[in-house]
């Protein structure tokens, strides 16, 4: 086995043999030293000018999170590279972090300071929207509808602002009843970003609201940055609620314009879009009502002319008219059924008497009225010869007015 390496196990904390806070210093110094030098992007949020002394302190912030770190730099530094250096402007520095001891701080020790000029912030502006354009928080598909009447409407805005009055007088103009949660925040400066982005998040949470209205009046490049932070294009991206973008003039148009569901070219213009016009919304409904009363009354008076064409046909103007032929044309067919039944009947009757006459002109009885008789034997045989019979036979004799009996008696 290997003897384990006497320095490698003192250089090794442990609950038996922890390190003490000069040596735990000293070690955090050694790791940040080795960084080294390196170029950081920031936003000044405070400059220490202190009078007498050659060194000046800054703090700089993350533009799009909340956090900062102190700067010191030589006088002379800060002088040939920002000399008109001012709280909120864009820097580009050259620092080397280091980490002091006594006071367990970390800052950044810079030796060349740059301003970041409006052309190079345009160009980044330019290369961060075509980023966020690939990512697809501009495309247009994804943007939300607005609410036709919002019931309660968020606004986020400069506290006391002409863009709060612009948007609280306007849209209260067009519908009095509109409702607002309106949250105040810096629109400007190195704490608006994150102030912003909390107050979206507070709004977004609430139910009650139904769309957010993020406005600030006109102003430079340089006032309206936060508003083209890309943690703040997400945020509206990532939002549930639909988002209104107000931002400055209509010829102002940072990135928030294209992520936000719909942009309004001024605050003025955000009330204009958020809400009905109540006068506007009444004509609508008198236009809207005359013209249904116009096609009701329309329609009333086609039924009426159409049910009038109807009453005026014969057999709805006189619908006796009908029965009366009906009832002409049975009279006749029953007056033409009883002289075709009388003619029948009477040559039924012709038919029936003739028949009769030849019955009875053939009938044995018109023979006997005619003094003829008809001469039978007992067992009803009719006698036609006188050799049929016997002397002494009965016989019975009908005469046409009764009979006789007689018998048979041989002739002398």
């Amino acid at each position: 086995m290997t003897e384990p390496d006497p320095q490698k196990s003192a250089a090794k904390s442990t609950a038996e043999e922890p390190w003490p806070v000069r040596v735990v210093s000293q070690k955090v110094g050694a790791w940040i030293a080795k960084l080294g030098w390196v170029w950081v992007d920031g936003q000044v949020a405070q400059i220490s000018r202190r009078p007498g002394s050659g060194v000046v302190f800054l703090t700089l912030r993350d533009p799009s999170a909340d956090l900062s770190l102190t700067v010191t730099a030589h006088r002379d530094v800060l002088d040939a590279g920002a000399p008109e250096l001012a709280e909120g402007a864009r820097v580009t520095l050259h620092a080397k972090p280091e980490f002091y001891p006594g006071r367990g701080t970390l800052s950044l020790r810079a030796d060349e300071i740059r301003q970041v000029g409006l052309g190079e912030l345009l160009a980044r502006l330019e290369k961060l929207k075509r980023l966020l354009g690939a990512e697809g928080l501009f495309a247009r598909e994804r943007k939300r509808r607005l609410p036709f009447l919002p019931g309660r409407i968020g606004l986020i805005t400069g506290r006391a602002s002409a863009a709060e009055r612009d948007v609280l007088m306007n849209t209260r103009r067009r519908w009095p009843a509109v409702e607002f949660r309106v949250i105040n925040v810096p629109v400007q400066g190195p704490t608006a970003v994150p102030q912003i982005i909390d107050a979206l998040k507070v709004l977004d949470n609430d139910d009650t609201v139904d769309v957010i209205v993020i406005a600030r009046g006109g102003g430079s490049v340089e006032d309206l940055l936060p508003f083209s932070d890309e943690a703040l294009c997400r945020a509206v991206f990532g939002a549930r609620t639909p988002v209104v973008s107000a931002i400055g003039h209509e010829t102002d148009a940072p990135l928030l314009d294209y992520v936000a569901d719909l942009r309004a070219s001024t605050p003025t213009d955000a009330a204009k879009r958020i809400v009905p016009d109540l006068a506007d919304e009444l004509r609508l409904m008198e236009h809207a009502r005359s013209r249904l009363d116009r096609a009701v009354l329309g329609m009333i008076d086609r039924e009426r002319q159409r049910i009038e064409a109807w009453r005026s046909r014969p057999v709805l103007a006189r619908p006796e008219a009908l029965l009366d032929q009906r009832g002409t044309e049975v009279t006749a067919l029953r007056d033409r059924a009883g002289r075709s039944l009388e003619h029948r009947l009477r040559r039924a009757d012709d038919d029936l008497r003739h028949t009769v006459a030849r019955l009875r002109a053939l009938s044995p009885a018109a023979t006997l009225e005619r003094g003829y008789a008809i001469v039978q034997r007992a067992d009803g045989h009719v006698v036609r010869a006188a050799d049929e019979v016997a002397a002494g036979d009965l016989l019975r004799i009908r005469l046409a007015d009764g009979e006789l009996q007689a018998a048979v008696q041989e002739s002398e």
